[in-house]
């Protein structure tokens, strides 16, 4: 029997400042909040709420007959915390269905996989964090930013103990093989590869309301029988999209939403079941390896990684970023922590690109790609400055993990010995309270109360005395 995997990504790009040269040193906030709330409360309003109402009804209406999963990224879940947060208490609601699967992915949206392994795990890890937080799911199937991936990311995913992972059905991969079967990466059996149907997901995401392209107008049941139509053999059609292309790259004006609410009763005319995509990678078999040796995603006709690393100014953004990746991890300063994933979000490297597209290139504040660059040099100079003076420059990574190493471990021998203290304290006074009943019992006044004091040393005073020493 066939199936449709239909998935949305929700993720907010976080929209910098301009941010000038004489800044650095003196400006350590680098984000424009007036842009970031008059842009998420729009999409909310135009995209996210209206086609989650939709999902919702979809659900009622259809019941454990229709499912769906969402990916969402770290920076997207802060930005709706601060500007939308009616978006997280739907999701919720649609999680309560049993409906619903929340996937994994990098915390940042970032190039992470493509920089520093122990970046990536450590951002997909967080983020897997923050879905259990807020959905109490923990996400088996791994999205990574664009859908990035290669053999070495899924080596990597699996090991991570990922049942599956999404990415592109693209023709110069796939070859004659068709994107409507389980594939398992080529490294690592055990991770099962999803991937896109780029025709039925981009002629709705893409195309939906084009009233110049040959398919227009596109409905539900001509829809759902060209998938009833394809060999029986088949076994599942990955619908992959933004969520924000309903509503904003497809106007609601369109009838989108009616076209959405319409899939379910005619697949299940059809014979056509949804699943999400854990369901598949437990449910059906892999028909062999699908070998990806250089990296590929979603992205425009090359399905490539050329949008964002395409010429010399985002690769030398890329690789200045990156460049203290290992120092960011080892230090784990919170603040430093927040604009590292925030510094990391694809949209940075987007906004420089070059190369020629079909689809207009919305840079927000900055002019041309020169301006995007400058201005990102120009924040991850002072970040980088401020990585820097954490903890003196003439200590390299592997004797600053050390340090840190032996400061964690000292806290943690205090902690222990705080606790020993407490525990011993309560015994003393458990002692006393019994001896002072007997001499009540004997007729005799009661000891004097000889209360042990409570531990001063704590775990952050001794990190800053083992930092000063180390410093001297």
């Amino acid at each position: 029997m066939k199936t449709i995997c239909l998935y949305f990504e929700i993720h907010q790009i976080l929209h910098l400042k301009r941010y000038r040269f004489f800044d650095i040193g003196t400006d350590h906030y680098y984000y424009d909040d007036y842009e970031n709330e008059r842009t998420i409360s729009d999409i909310a309003e135009r995209s996210y709420m209206p086609a989650l109402n939709t999902i919702g009804e979809m659900i009622k209406e259809n019941g454990q007959a229709f499912k769906v999963a969402f990916s969402l990224s770290g920076v997207g879940i802060e930005q709706l915390e601060l500007h939308a947060p009616q978006v997280l208490e739907k999701l919720q609601q649609l999680n309560d269905t049993g409906c619903v699967e929340f996937l994994a992915e990098p915390f940042s949206h970032g190039l992470s996989s493509l920089a520093n392994e122990e970046c990536f795990a450590a951002d997909v890890k967080k983020q897997v964090e923050k879905i259990k937080e807020y959905f109490n799911q923990t996400p088996q199937v791994l999205r990574n930013s664009g859908l990035i991936y290669s053999d070495d990311i899924g080596m990597q995913a699996a090991q991570l103990g990922f049942k599956g992972m999404l990415t592109e059905g693209a023709k110069h991969v796939l070859g004659w093989k068709s994107p409507h079967y389980l594939y398992h990466c080529a490294l690592n059996p055990k991770l099962k590869l999803l991937l896109r149907d780029v025709n039925l997901s981009d002629d709705i995401s893409l195309r939906f309301s084009n009233s110049d392209w040959e398919g227009y107008p596109l409905f539900a049941d001509n829809y759902i029988r060209r998938i009833a139509e394809a060999p029986a053999e088949e076994q599942f059609y990955g619908i992959f999209m933004n969520l924000s292309a309903i509503g904003i790259a497809q106007p609601l004006s369109s009838n989108i939403l009616e076209f959405l609410k319409a899939l379910p009763v005619c697949a299940k005319q059809s014979g056509i079941t949804f699943s999400t995509p854990t369901e598949v990678c437990t449910k059906m078999k892999s028909v062999g390896a699908l070998d990806v040796p250089d990296t590929l995603s979603w992205m425009d006709e090359e399905r490539d990684v050329s949008c964002w690393l395409g010429n010399p100014m985002q690769r030398e953004a890329f690789d200045k970023l990156y460049s203290v990746a290992d120092r960011v991890r080892i230090a784990d300063d919170p603040r430093i922590n927040q604009d590292w994933d925030y510094l990391q979000a694809t949209n940075n490297f987007y906004f420089m690109s070059t190369k020629p597209s079909g689809v207009a290139v919305d840079r927000g504040i900055y002019s041309s790609a020169f301006d995007a660059f400058t201005n990102y040099m120009n924040v991850i100079g002072d970040f980088i400055n401020r990585v820097n003076n954490l903890y003196p420059e003439e200590i390299d990574n592997e004797e600053l993990e050390s340090l840190l190493t032996t400061i964690r471990n000292q806290g943690d021998e205090i902690e222990m010995k705080d606790k020993e203290i407490i525990r011993l304290q309560a015994k003393i006074e458990k002692i006393e309270a019994a001896s002072d009943k007997l001499r009540e019992q004997m007729g005799e006044k009661p000891a004097k109360a000889t209360t042990a004091k409570k531990p001063k040393a704590t775990k952050k005073a001794a990190s800053k005395k083992v930092t000063a020493k180390k410093a001297e």
